[in-house]
């Protein structure tokens, strides 16, 4: 048992210096900031091409570090702006919540802990590998967010009302520990998906 103490302790207390040094850290390139209103699509006339359009747009949140570092197409999740692998090193595991000897609640709580730079949220989770986004292209992540075979048997209404309403979601707006937050804001964001379901949820080429 003093054992298993003592392990759990030695990876919060790497965890602890690893966030800390994440808040310091310089991404490597300049995530997006903003995103444009849902209504500034509506002069394309064209449902499919404006549909599309929604969605790329939309995709500055999708692809931005603090959705992809938990959407790895790997067992193991990245970190920082620069999509480094999570250290001390965690594994999805067979639910999402890491390993038996090292479940994400080991250090991520319920809320941020921003004295120590550690994250945290009540659905703190990777996502499973049907929803993994690293290194897949837009339309690639719209083919696969639409298909309820891969997004948890989701409609497209349902869709929206995941990305609106669930807190690990949002957590990506106010991620704390001198983090990028995802571009706009989770309104916006949430706009700009059901503008692209009302349009047709066509998604873009590639």
């Amino acid at each position: 048992m003093r054992s298993a103490t003592l392990m759990v302790a030695a990876a919060l207390a790497a965890t602890i210096l690893t966030m800390a040094e994440v808040t310091k850290a310089q991404p490597s390139a300049t995530p997006p900031s903003t995103l444009r209103p849902a209504a500034s699509f509506s002069s394309i006339a064209n449902a499919r091409d404006r549909a599309a359009a929604l969605f790329q747009e939309a995709a500055k949140v999708l692809q931005h570090p603090r959705c992809v570092n938990c959407h790895p197409r790997g067992d193991r999740p990245t970190q920082t702006d620069r999509m480094r692998p999570h250290e001390p090193l965690v594994v999805r595991g067979a639910d999402g919540h890491g390993a038996p000897a090292l479940a994400c609640k080991t250090c991520h709580g319920d809320a941020n802990y921003d004295v120590a730079g550690v994250p945290g949220d009540p659905h703190w989770q990777v996502a499973p590998l049907s929803m993994a986004w690293e290194g897949l292209s837009v339309g690639a992540i719209c083919e696969q967010i639409k298909d309820p075979a891969r997004n948890g048997n989701r409609s497209l209404a349902g869709i929206v009302d995941h990305v609106t309403t669930d807190s690990l979601v949002k957590w990506g707006w106010a991620p704390g520990g001198g983090r990028t937050p995802t571009p706009g804001t989770n309104a916006e964001f949430g706009e700009l998906m059901r503008g692209w379901v009302d349009a047709g949820a066509h998604c873009p080429a590639g």
